[in-house]
């Protein structure tokens, strides 16, 4: 599993592994909009941590652009993101999974973030990449400073979240390019002196070898640093990216919430889900100032964004006061749930395939469970 984040990282000797306190608690000592990228992986009970040097060597660059046939100059183009995006291609290439990037919430520490991660590729069959941001918090017995130090970081790492998907977008473009070009050339060799069977084969090839998904996956506070990383004139958080997106117990405001929810653009769906009874949201409105108000996650009125499908939870069999429904036991314990977030994660749409288990509540423009 690769952990993109703005953290700072500690270094280690080359090939040494390390274990997960090689995240820091504070931004980047470079600044809160420098990424670095480690590979983390289950060890018994525990994990270990291997930071990825900054750039490949020239050849090394090479070798990837002729393997996946990219326009890129490996002089130029040679950071580890290059050797990421490969590794996370031939991944999806090789399993037939889906990519699915996580932004986690507040409060939570490394081995929150990454065992969440783990849940998230068990339960719902997907690769999993995880943006992390400083959000350490102190938990409940830290109140409100805590609550406002992460607020105040996340909006400190909206431009390392564009960053992050602007190179998602560069590589996911050269990569797809590159593969198209060399299932154009397989089409041309098999059939030389006819266009009309090469076109046909390098659609069907491609129909084949381009159907993987990616979506994004925000998770209570990462909703308000999405929202802040999609501000008027940044970038990378408004290209055409994601297949879905799924902002899932939002811990940002119902008031305007379609203000930033609309800027999603994507190539299937916007779902926004709601809890009413979500624990954590309601600590959260005990704050003072704009806390105060409704949380988009946990408030059923107001559903307005024009893009978005609303689903409500809150009275799905397990959900209870769960602020992560998403993963774990009460996915587990809920076998329709679990089959729409499943779906969701996957690119795909729940509320519109045969046999869907959501049914829609036109008053409140909401989705909810059948039988909830």
């Amino acid at each position: 599993m690769y952990v993109v984040t703005n953290r700072e990282v500690k270094e280690a000797r080359p090939g040494e592994p390390l274990d997960l306190d090689v995240f820091g608690k504070q931004p980047n000592r470079a600044g809160p909009n420098e990424l670095r990228i480690v590979r983390v992986e289950r060890a018994g009970d525990d994990w270990v941590a291997h930071t990825l040097k900054d750039e490949l060597l020239v050849r090394e660059a090479r070798a990837l652009r002729d393997k996946w046939n990219l326009d890129i100059n490996p002089s130029e183009i040679r950071h580890a993101s290059l050797q990421v995006a490969c590794d996370l291609y031939e991944q999806t290439q090789s399993t037939g999974r889906n990519l699915a990037v996580y932004v986690h919430g507040y409060n939570n520490d490394m081995r929150d973030v990454v065992e969440t991660a783990e849940r998230i590729e068990r339960d719902h069959g997907v690769i999993c990449v995880v943006f992390s941001w400083p959000a350490n918090g102190g938990g409940p017995v830290s109140g409100t400073l805590a609550y406002r130090r992460d607020k105040k970081d996340a909006r400190a790492s909206m431009d390392a979240l564009n960053r992050f998907f602007e190179k998602m977008q560069f590589f996911h473009e050269k990569l797809t390019a590159g593969m198209r070009e060399t299932l154009r050339e397989k089409a041309a060799e098999r059939h030389p002196n006819n266009p009309d069977r090469t076109q046909a084969l390098y659609t069907k090839l491609c129909s084949e070898q381009c159907a993987t998904k990616l979506s994004l996956v925000c998770h209570s506070m990462g909703n308000y640093l999405l929202k802040y990383a999609l501000r008027p004139g940044l970038g990378g958080a408004r290209a055409l990216l994601f297949d879905n997106v799924c902002l899932i117990a939002a811990d940002a405001n119902n008031a305007e919430h379609h203000t930033w929810v609309e800027a999603l653009d994507v190539r299937n769906r916007v779902y926004v889900f709601i809890n009413e009874e979500d624990f954590a949201l309601k600590w959260s409105r005990r704050k003072p100032g704009e806390e105060q108000l409704p949380r988009l996650g946990h408030y059923i009125k107001n559903l307005i964004a024009a893009n978005a499908f609303y689903v409500d939870v809150t009275r799905a069999d397990g959900v209870g006061e769960a602020h992560g429904y998403f993963v774990g036991e009460v996915a587990a314990a809920n076998p329709k749930l679990k089959q729409v977030f499943t779906a969701a994660l996957n690119g795909g749409s729940p509320e519109s395939v045969r046999d869907s288990v959501l049914e829609f509540t036109a008053d409140l423009n909401v989705y909810r469970l059948l039988g909830s």
